[in-house]
């Protein structure tokens, strides 16, 4: 026998939900970090548009954290800079973050000595970025008590690095580089390169003289054309490959006939 539906707990709940929905979009709202409202934290510099999105993850050391324009810092991401709270660094900031960087949900940037992030980066979620690595000299210390090596980061512009990627100490990743999701990178990255595994090496590169090596195996996307509704992109998107071979034929035959159609020069 089916159960008797009780429409007013039914109502209740869905009443319920809709507020616990609204009241956590109101929390995310207000406790998201902004150079407008940037509430306990006094970062270095922060600069317009740029929104830390509540929760924050750990946040520390944030006088010698500069962070630029427009940029997108997601969830429960961790910024640092200096070993722990508290301590005097010096004049010079210790992490720079460029202008339209994007950090991933839960990504972790920890600079105990420099990291730097140039502009226009694009980190997917889950990255990891330290400039500091546990010693083991002493095997006869737990590692966790010896002091440990730093050696600063820098990552040029323009780069995306993917979900759950590891930059080590040290590394000089260059301009408008792809990290593949889950590589370890350490050392020096030329730029215009993909890398990718565990230690990362180069898999793809691009050179003035001989482009990609090995070539691409797709086409370059191509934008949208300038005057392109959404409502046309709408359309296109519900046609099937029948109707768009058709499209294509009609578009070749036009240029057929055109080409027929155009005088015969003098001779």
């Amino acid at each position: 026998m089916p159960k008797r539906k009780n429409t007013f707990s039914s109502w209740t709940g869905r009443l319920a939900q809709r507020a616990v929905h609204a009241g956590w979009a109101w929390v995310q709202r207000t406790g998201s970090v902004t150079a407008a409202h940037p509430g306990r934290f006094r970062f270095g510099a922060l600069g317009t548009g740029t929104r830390l999105a509540f929760p924050l993850g750990t946040v520390f050391g944030e006088p010698w954290i500069h962070v630029g324009s427009h940029c997108i810092i997601g969830e429960q991401v961790t910024l640092t800079a200096g070993l722990m709270p508290d301590l005097d660094l010096g004049p010079e900031p210790i992490l720079r973050i460029g202008d339209g960087v994007v950090l991933g949900r839960g990504s972790h940037v920890i600079a105990d000595t420099t990291v730097t992030i140039g502009s226009d980066c694009y980190f997917g979620p889950y990255v990891y970025v330290t400039s500091t690595n546990h010693s083991y000299d002493d095997p006869h210390q737990p590692i966790g008590k010896q002091w440990p090596r730093m050696d600063p980061v820098e990552i040029g512009p323009g780069c995306w690095i993917g979900t759950g990627a590891v930059i080590l100490p040290g590394a000089r990743v260059g301009r408008n580089v792809v990290v593949a999701a889950g590589a370890v990178v350490r050392g020096t990255v030329p730029d215009h390169a993909v890398v990718a595994g565990a230690p990362a090496r180069v898999v793809r590169r691009w050179t003035s003289d001989d482009g990609w090596q090995p070539p691409l195996r797709t086409p370059a996307p191509v934008p949208i054309p300038d005057g392109i509704t959404p409502g046309q992109l709408r359309a296109l998107s519900a046609l099937d490959d029948e109707a768009v071979a058709r499209l294509a034929g009609l578009d070749d035959r036009s240029a057929t006939a055109g080409k027929s159609a155009e005088p015969a020069g003098e001779g």
